[in-house]
């Protein structure tokens, strides 16, 4: 006789950050809510693989906003558009990942966290000439974490971007990239409005004692169950 318990089913909350102002664009997603049903490093390393976004969150506690963050291939003790997220989602003042408190507040149509730019993974964050070179990019071999940028229009602070993770881990590209846009704010000293990717929107602006902000759009595009 079969005497195996079979494991419980995992509801996974699929969202859009940082989408565009008519909603498409934006990073997927995925938050697990009940992060019992995986409840360790292992699991949750294969669960975040198996459903291959960017990055998924597992929330550990979600009155007091404690939050486990893995791409593919790797856990992560920051980052900005899972945090942007599941802030979100579970419609919180303050988010806890490994990294630190991350405050939270609702601006409209925008969800924005306050952190710290040294919390970001490091990036390579390199500079072109125009939109156009940015746009014109082939995807680099993997390697090093490429964020590459050009000025739109600098008195506005807007800026074109594209994010290259290098992890070969399937995500040749990122579609919207929270801390690299940390690093680059942190680095110009000054407010930003970056359209990266195919057309996600994702603002910042400098604040005091080291903190910069980051805000952007969040959509529920739906739950799947694993």
């Amino acid at each position: 006789m079969n005497t195996t318990v079979p494991s419980a089913a995992t509801d996974i909350d699929v969202l859009r950050v940082f989408c565009a102002g008519d909603g498409r664009y934006g990073n997927a997603l995925g938050v697990v809510r009940d992060a019992r049903t995986h409840p360790d490093e292992a699991s949750r390393q294969a669960l975040a693989k198996e459903l291959g976004f960017s990055e998924t969150v597992f929330v550990d506690d979600p009155e007091r906003g404690i939050v486990d963050i893995y791409t593919p291939g790797v856990r992560l003790p920051f980052a900005g558009y899972p945090l942007v997220g599941a802030a979100w989602l579970l419609d919180l003042e303050v988010i806890h990942p490994p990294a630190g408190e991350v405050w939270v507040r609702g601006d409209g149509e925008f969800t924005w966290i306050e952190a710290r730019a040294e919390w970001a993974p490091p990036r390579t964050l390199r500079q072109y000439g125009s939109a156009a070179e940015v746009e014109a990019l082939a995807v680099p071999e993997p390697g090093e974490w490429i964020y590459a940028w050009a000025w739109e229009e600098e008195a506005a602070g807007r800026i074109r971007a594209r994010g290259f993770p290098g992890r070969g881990d399937g995500i040749e590209e990122d579609e919207a990239t929270g801390a690299a846009a940390l690093l680059l704010t942190a680095e110009l000293g000054r407010a930003l409005n970056i359209t990266q990717g195919r057309g996600s929107q994702l603002l910042t602006a400098p604040g005091p004692d080291g903190i910069v902000e980051l805000g952007g759009r969040v959509r529920l595009e739906g739950t799947l169950t694993r």
